[in-house]
């Protein structure tokens, strides 16, 4: 019999994606809260105060294929030439197997942060990898595990510098030939810190007894190449400190910063693999001298043991430093660009070092060679020795060259007013010099090939790199394919099981939002391309800002900041900025509530504000009277306050209005928070609630997925007020500074959250935020009468997340807030953020992207641990020998006598874990305290490798 009509069910399959619980199974979760609706649930979680008004409407959500359609011709408004403009950027190739492994692959892009490291071996040890590779091509002893990009990372080694120098100076002197946006940066971190900064020539104009430290460029911004060990030698011998930014490909055949005597090196390695997206993402490095390893920021990959003396990797000395030392933290750094790091240390593992040197030699030998033939016009080129960049002097001809060179499908770059500067790459071919030269008006027809150098001995590499066996290894496909398989196999990603971790919003990251990423129109094109170029990117940036401004209430968005503590300081220079405008020098004072996010006080110190923390009330709201008194106190010198909303105790505050209410009473700015984002899209909007600025995690709330540590995204939301003291770029002199490297920070990541926001429509993000509630809320009752809720609203409700209490399990079993962490791991699960921000809880947050059956495989495992725990404290187990105390366990644990006074079973298969399809740990729980009493920080012996080497 035919359907009729009337039998066809709307179905909306974009929103079904990443929404979980089918309608069914909502209103199952729904009975047990005891709720007749969704709406219902909503109005007695979030405080009718701050609710929106008005729905979240604009035009009507698009299917995949639809927005798939979208994005395309949308990207096709981009033009993709071959930039030649250099200034830290370079064409690349992602070697396919890399890109198709890696980057596009699951198992490495879904991943968190390796703060559970058993869980985390492969990427541990990919990031380890990483560390080497810029110890070997720098020369220098300890590397960490990357930072957001080199111009960030340039403003992280001054102020190391300073932290470390025996040198009493206020002042850093920077190379005039370091890359502008690395000046930019340095500019904006320096200026609140009161660090005088001295820009000139370093042969001519550093005096090495006023400074605390100085950076250059390596080679120069313009191409130029010059031993910086004199300059370097003086710097320590006035008790300063010596940093070169450098390329890390020119490294493999130049002098390395380590053999000129410097203390620190930093840089990019986006030209391992990784495209230019625009501007990124990419990794930066760091690179430092033993003695100051830890004044290093960042994360820093370890080698310790675990339970049985095996091998096992970490995070080591400066794990979540910011969180634990707040505003005495030496950095806000709490991410890194893992994904992007692996990338880079893959595309080293392929080539080898001898590749790598192949690479670089066939790069510079076509820089000379096409310097020859301009130079054969009577050409004046710079400089005279070089690596892959001239600049040319072309006198009135400038702009006509670099109109020819558009034609010729190539981009120059425009430096002053008379010269060009070319900047040559991997993906150069023959045909592309020819280019080069017809766009200066030459004819070339001498094919004279043979290879030129214009690199002075002196400065020629004579040390070994990568000389580990694991960049030795069979490079064959298939042996490289099984090497990235079996580190992806070690660990436990979303594409395996829930990672429910608070404050943290693990959710899909769809396969529809991310296939634009590697389209060419996204990721080859450079950050300083022409504006005409870049139309669709404008589109794309324009539409999605626009759409975060309908969410949040606020009047303009910034996407310049890179991550979600990028956006936290930029927001802040923003309200500095604003203040200064005002008259306001004297403003420094910023409130901060103990219940904030781990990363505020460190970012507040980083523009100069002075702390003062704000009690919690024993609900864990803000202690408004508290609060109150301590803006009094502060009166005319109150900048700020920074407020997470919701709550990182889980809860909608209902005075959240109050306290932005006497911030502004006293001249005060509110920062709120929006890491938390996910319980408010559709719901509530922090502009209107009395914000004045947030920044939003794209990487949590808007779907870029976290790459195991990284990538991440931070852009900040303003009110008017505030618009001319955003950030800027370069040469715009308005504003509170640069403060990432690229115009737009992470760009090439920007499709994921337009497709998101596409495929949902208003409507179904709104959807999303409502679920997210609901299936908190339904861990919350499930786990109710075996783990306590610490904090909830004045309807018994939480909001997207819950703090569970696991104390009084140690009080009664002995039983810690980790040995339910690594049991957890037995049962196939990520275990929840731990000890923030209450020590020895579990902050648990769904998303509203697991399904019915997965929150209660989730719960299921929660109160089997329970149960295990009573047992321990009722004399049914061991105190100390027993499946809480030994977990995680290992196959290798199955091998062999069980001595244990309980059962393999109960071992390896408890309530929640699969029987098929188990995730295994690859390693008993990681010593911690041995790994930082044993600090290595580079690859283990080769016979570590035995399993993925001929």
């Amino acid at each position: 019999m035919p359907f009729k009509a009337t039998d066809y069910l709307p179905y909306d399959f974009a929103n079904r994606r990443h929404i979980g619980p089918s309608p069914d199974e909502m209103g199952d979760m729904l009975k047990l809260l005891g709720t007749g609706s969704l709406d219902a649930l909503i109005d007695e979680t979030v405080p009718d105060e701050i609710r929106r008004k008005e729905p979240l409407v604009w035009e009507r959500a698009k299917s995949e294929r639809e927005v798939l359609y979208h994005m395309r011709r949308t990207a096709e408004k981009n033009k993709v030439l071959h930039s030649l403009i250099g200034q830290g950027y370079h064409g690349t190739v992602t070697p396919p197997a890399i890109q198709r492994n890696i980057l596009e692959n699951p198992a490495w892009y879904t991943a968190y942060t390796p703060y559970q490291p058993e869980i985390s071996q492969g990427r541990l040890e990919a990031l380890l990898n990483f560390q080497t590779m810029v110890c070997d091509l720098t020369g220098l002893e300890i590397a960490n595990a990357s930072l957001l990009d080199e111009s960030t990372a340039c403003a992280e080694a001054m102020t190391m510098a300073q932290r470390v120098a025996k040198s009493k100076s206020k002042a850093f002197f920077i190379d005039e030939n370091c890359h502008p946006q690395n000046i930019a940066v340095m500019r904006t971190r320096a200026e609140p810190l009161d660090i005088e900064l001295v820009i000139g020539d370093p042969e001519a104009d550093l005096d090495a007894t006023a400074v605390f430290g100085a950076i250059f460029q390596y080679p120069g911004t313009y191409g130029h190449l010059r031993d910086f060990t004199d300059q370097i030698s003086a710097l320590h011998d006035a008790k300063a400190i010596g940093v070169i930014a450098a390329d890390p490909l020119s490294l493999t055949l130049l002098k390395e910063p380590g053999a000129m005597g410097a203390d620190i090196a930093v840089g990019s390695t986006q030209r391992f693999g990784v495209p230019e997206g625009y501007g990124g993402p990419h990794a930066a490095y760091m690179a430092t001298k033993e003695a100051y390893k830890r004044a290093m920021p960042g994360r820093l990959v370890g080698v310790s043991i675990d339970a049985r003396g095996n091998r096992a990797y970490r995070l080591a000395l400066q794990t979540r430093e910011q969180h634990i030392r707040r505003e005495k933290a030496t950095s806000n750094v709490c991410t890194a660009q893992a994904l992007l790091a692996v990338m880079a240390s893959m595309y080293a593992v392929f080539h080898g070092p001898d590749g790598l040197r192949a690479i670089a030699q066939r790069i510079h030998r076509k820089t000379v060679r096409m310097a020859e033939g301009l130079e054969s016009m009577g050409l004046k080129v710079e400089p005279e020795t070089f690596f892959d960049t001239i600049t040319v002097e072309v006198g009135h001809l400038q702009s006509v060259i670099m109109q020819s060179g558009v034609q010729h499908g190539l981009n120059f770059r425009k430096v002053g007013d008379t010269k060009i500067g070319i900047t040559l790459d991997e993906r150069v071919r023959p045909e592309t010099i020819e280019a080069v030269w017809q766009s200066f008006g030459l004819t070339r027809t001498d094919e004279d090939f043979t290879p030129r150098y214009r690199v002075p001995q002196s400065m020629v590499r004579t040390s070994d790199f990568l000389t580990h066996p694991v960049f030795h290894m069979n490079r064959a496909e298939q042996e490289m394919t099984r090497y990235m398989r079996r580190l992806a196999d070690r660990d436990l990603a979303l594409d395996r099981a829930m990672i429910p971790l608070g404050s943290c919003t693990m959710k899909l990251n769809s396969a529809a939002e991310m296939m634009p990423v590697t389209w060419s129109e996204f990721s080859l094109i450079h950050p300083f391309a022409p504006a005409d170029q870049t139309e669709g990117y404008k589109e794309l940036i324009d539409d999605l800002s626009d759409k975060l401004c309908q969410i949040t209430g606020y009047d303009a968005i910034s996407m310049q900041p890179n991550s979600g503590a990028q956006g936290e300081y930029a927001g802040l220079l923003t309200i500095r900025a604003y203040h200064k405008a005002n008259g306001d020098d004297h403003r420094n004072i910023c409130l901060i509530p103990t219940s904030a996010h781990g990363t505020n006080p460190a970012s507040a110190q980083m523009v100069g504000y002075k702390v003062v923390v704000v009690n919690s009330a024993e609900n864990g709201d803000i202690d408004v009277e508290d609060f109150r008194n301590k803006a009094e106190a502060a009166g005319d010198n109150l900048a700020a306050c920074m407020i997470t909303y919701p709550s990182t105790h889980g809860v909608f505050e209902a005075t959240v209005t109050e306290v932005c209410q006497i911030t502004h009473d006293f001249g005060g700015q509110v920062y709120m928070d929006g890491a938390n984002m996910n319980a408010m899209v559709g719901v509530s909007q922090p502009g209107k609630i009395g914000g004045d600025v947030s920044h939003l995690n794209l990487h949590k709330t808007f779907c870029i997925p976290h790459g195991g540590g990284g990538p991440g995204m931070g852009p900040i939301g303003v009110k008017s007020h505030l618009i001319p003291h955003l950030s800027g770029h370069l040469d715009d002199d308005s504003g509170s500074g640069a403060v990432s490297a690229a115009p737009f920070g992470s760009p090439s990541l920007l499709p994921i959250s337009w497709a998101y926001c596409l495929m949902m429509g208003g409507e179904g993000l709104t959807q999303a935020t409502k679920v997210a509630i609901l299936s908190a809320n339904y861990i919350a009752k499930r786990l109710e009468g075996a783990f306590d809720v610490l904090y909830k609203g004045p309807n018994g409700r939480v909001a997207h997340e819950c703090i569970i209490d696991t104390r009084p399990l140690k009080d009664s079993a002995g039983v810690t807030v980790d040995d339910v962490a690594k049991r957890l791991i037995d049962c196939g699960f990520h275990a929840p953020t731990m000890s923030f921000p209450v020590p020895g809880t579990l902050m648990i947050e769904p998303t509203e992207s697991e399904t019915k059956a997965e929150l209660d495989r989730f719960c299921d495992a929660m109160l089997a641990i329970y149960a295990e725990a009573k047992d321990i404290e009722e004399g049914r187990i061991d105190r100390e020998n027993n499946p809480l105390k030994n977990a995680p366990h290992t196959v290798e644990d199955l091998v062999g006598d069980w001595d244990r006074p309980y059962t393999r079973e109960q071992a390896c298969y408890p309530p929640g874990a699969f029987r098929v399809d188990k995730y295994w740990s690859p390693v008993n729980r990681v010593d911690n305290a041995y790994g930082d009493r044993n600090l290595i920080c580079a690859c283990p012996p080769m016979e570590s490798y035995q399993d993925a080497a001929e």
